[in-house]
């Protein structure tokens, strides 16, 4: 069990309250009980901080937090809660169960497959001729790895993940259940007599880097031809989409229900809040920010934040909410004011 006092010195953070106050978990700032650990990262979390019933809290240094009774509580304060509470977690983070070494008699593994040095190979899992399973990988249950591709050492695939032929997965990547790398890309043309659609073949490939996060039901297509590629160091939230002969770069954020579109260019450090879609062959700007819902119709200069739909610039995107806003209050007034609908006006 923790205490006030042992998180503290593992935080690095100035204690402010008693260090023998025990700490068996962590809640909500509403919801945490007198043995939890909370956080406070602003100004009107802190306003709530006089009715909460947690033990202790970790603040951000500079945040006043009002009715703080340091003979019975404990304030953690730090550089930043949000980078804090990151470490804290992994204070109370159960163990993680690792399955042993070796193949699951039920496991099917080509004789021609290498598996590498404490690889597991669970449950049903299928390893097709020619592909290279690393050291210590995990395939944790019903795995599917096509033939000549690779899974990078110390990379955990969970149950379902289905990883296609001559695809790449880097080292120490995580892909949650359900992810499919190298499903064929979206391409179709007109058929000749015009009466249908043909079917365009995707030859190439899906290149994932090293220490990727992919999350549930995300796919990522193979491309047409070449490689479809992410980055290094790059996390993918659940349900994600990637287009054919996109190319990712490191470090990115790509968050639920993003949809990209074949041949998209993403730079190094760039954001992609839930439910943004980017039309085809558009390039996103390293460190450029798009939020959520925004629908990407042109190219996106580095640096830059975007919202809306078209997605623009985001000072000329709340200058257009702005001025949609102030018109709709008109009409109102204007219907208010001669009891005739405005639209008939």
């Amino acid at each position: 069990m923790h205490t006030t006092g042992t998180i503290a010195a593992a935080l690095g953070a100035e204690l402010v309250g008693p260090s023998d106050r025990p700490i068996r978990g962590l809640g909500t700032l509403d919801g945490a009980g007198p043995e939890e650990l909370t956080f406070i990262r602003s100004a009107a979390f802190a306003a709530e901080w006089r009715s909460s019933r947690a033990g202790a809290a970790i603040v951000s240094r500079g945040l006043e937090v009002p009715g703080h009774d340091s003979a019975a509580r404990a304030l953690l304060v730090v550089p930043d809660a949000d980078m804090a509470l990151t470490k804290a977690l992994g204070l109370f983070a159960p163990p993680a169960s690792r399955p042993a070494p070796g193949v699951h008699p039920s496991a099917l593994v080509d004789v021609s497959a290498r598996v590498g040095a404490g690889a597991s190979i669970g449950p049903m899992c299928v390893v097709e001729a020619g592909a290279t399973i690393g050291d210590g990988a995990v395939l944790v249950s019903q795995v599917f790895v096509g033939a000549g591709a690779t899974v990078g050492a110390g990379t955990t695939l969970h149950a379902h993940v289905s990883i296609g032929e001559r695809c790449v997965v880097g080292r120490q990547c995580l892909l949650h259940p359900g992810v499919v790398i190298g499903a064929d890309g979206f391409g179709f043309v007109s058929s000749p007599d015009g009466r249908g659609l043909q079917k365009v073949p995707h030859i190439g490939t899906v290149e994932i880097g090293d220490q990727v996060e992919i999350g549930a039901n995300s796919c990522v297509d193979r491309a047409k031809f070449g490689s479809t590629t992410v980055g290094s160091g790059t996390k993918i939230d659940n349900l994600v989409q990637v287009g054919h002969n996109c190319r990712i770069g490191r470090a990115c954020l790509i968050c639920g229900q993003v949809g990209l579109a074949g041949s998209v260019t993403v730079g190094d450090g760039v954001i992609l809040a839930g439910q943004v879609g980017v039309a085809d062959n558009l390039t996103i700007g390293p460190r450029a920010r798009l939020g959520a819902g925004s629908g990407v119709t042109r190219s996106v200069p580095a640096g830059q934040t975007w919202l809306g739909y078209p997605a623009a610039e985001a000072r000329e995107c709340l200058r257009n909410w702005s001025a949609l806003l102030s018109l709709a209050t008109r009409l109102r007034r204007l219907e208010q004011a001669t009891n005739i609908p405005a639209g008939d006006a």
